[in-house]
């Protein structure tokens, strides 16, 4: 444990230059005095560690010294965080640094990184879908590890016309299978479309990488502007997505829904129109069913929905949606040769 502590001390004073025995002590869930033990026993093993007096004082290691824990240098180091998806890996063309920082680390830590990979594995496209790679994958991926301007030939839809755009990759997402390249229109170097008015950065957009037509990193990097230094990926693909869910849901059907017709909702319907559908329940009737009104892509999508919840539930409304389900269940009484007189028991 002491060890381990002390080796985190040090990558903390590598990184940050200088700390107090406080920071220290919070950071590693210890207290001063064992932060101060751990520095000497840092000093007495050579590291180069010491403390200035006074109140902005605190603990730093001497100008220059870099610790070589496991030699990683910075394209394998950054690589790691994405060691858990050696599939997508291979993909963007970053096998190599991704095995070369696995050998350093398995070297400085010996079999926990196989044991690691033996325990968690992520399978991130869909089941009963194939994933094809998109063939300009890995150009983009460079542009977007690398920093570089992207110039790019794109076709929004299959029969639109395609388009010229330079772009500022900020990320990759891969989502359920499919690869999506997250970018700004460049505007520097004289380039179209970048900025609009004089202080406003154009907005970021998503392009699917499998409709690229032609993807050319440039040698030229961009440097990173204010707008690229706040960009956080994750949220801006979160909101992104959920916008997106919510803007296909344009229909909805009012269903009444009985206990188990209620508890089939969140595991069979789409998580978005399930969550609205929930929240929308009135209260139980005499017969103890409830009344929810569920969002839909379309009356078509809808009777497809309402499939899935079978005989446990009711579509209400539009009048011609339950008029289909009417017809559908007189079809389905006669597929199982329900007598007509014995329907309304059944």
């Amino acid at each position: 444990m002491r060890t381990a502590r002390a080796i985190s001390l040090l990558l903390l004073l590598q990184a940050r230059r200088s700390m107090t025995g406080a920071e220290l002590a919070a950071e590693l869930e210890v207290s001063e005095r064992t932060v101060q033990r751990d520095v000497l026993a840092l000093a007495e093993a050579g590291v180069p560690v010491y403390a200035d007096r006074g109140r902005a004082g605190g603990y730093r290691l001497l100008d220059g010294y870099r610790t070589r824990l496991t030699g990683l240098d910075r394209a394998e180091a950054e690589v790691l965080l994405l060691a858990g998806l050696p599939g997508p890996l291979q993909d963007m063309g970053l096998a190599d640094p991704a095995l070369a920082a696995r050998l350093k680390v398995t070297g400085e830590l010996g079999g926990a990184p196989a044991a690691g990979a033996r325990r968690f594995h992520l399978d991130a496209p869909g089941w009963f879908r194939d994933a094809p790679v998109p063939p300009l994958l890995a150009e983009v991926a460079r542009a977007v590890w690398g920093g570089r301007v992207l110039r790019a030939r794109y076709r929004r839809r299959p029969e639109a016309d395609p388009v010229e755009r330079v772009l500022r990759p900020s990320g990759l997402v891969l989502k359920a299978g499919t690869w999506y390249l997250v970018a700004r229109p460049d505007g520097s170097g004289g380039e179209p479309g970048g900025t609009g008015e004089e202080g406003e950065a154009a907005a970021h957009r998503v392009y699917r990488v499998d409709r690229l037509l032609a993807a050319e990193p440039s040698e030229r990097r961009f440097a990173p502007d204010r707008t690229d230094e706040e960009f956080d990926l994750a949220a801006f693909w979160e909101a992104r997505a959920a916008g997106f869910a919510r803007s296909l849901l344009r229909e909805t059907v009012t269903l009444r829904l009985g206990p188990p017709g209620l508890a089939m909702v969140p595991r069979l319907l789409e998580p978005l129109a399930a969550r609205e559908a929930l929240a929308s329940a009135g209260e139980p009737d005499g017969q103890g069913r409830v009344t929810v009104r569920l969002p839909v892509e379309s009356l078509d999508v809808g009777y497809e929905e309402v499939l899935r919840l079978g005989p446990e539930a009711e579509v209400l409304e539009p009048p011609a949606l339950r008029q289909r389900f009417a017809e559908a269940a007189a079809r389905a009484a006669a597929l199982y040769g329900v007598p007509p007189a014995d329907r309304s028991q059944r």
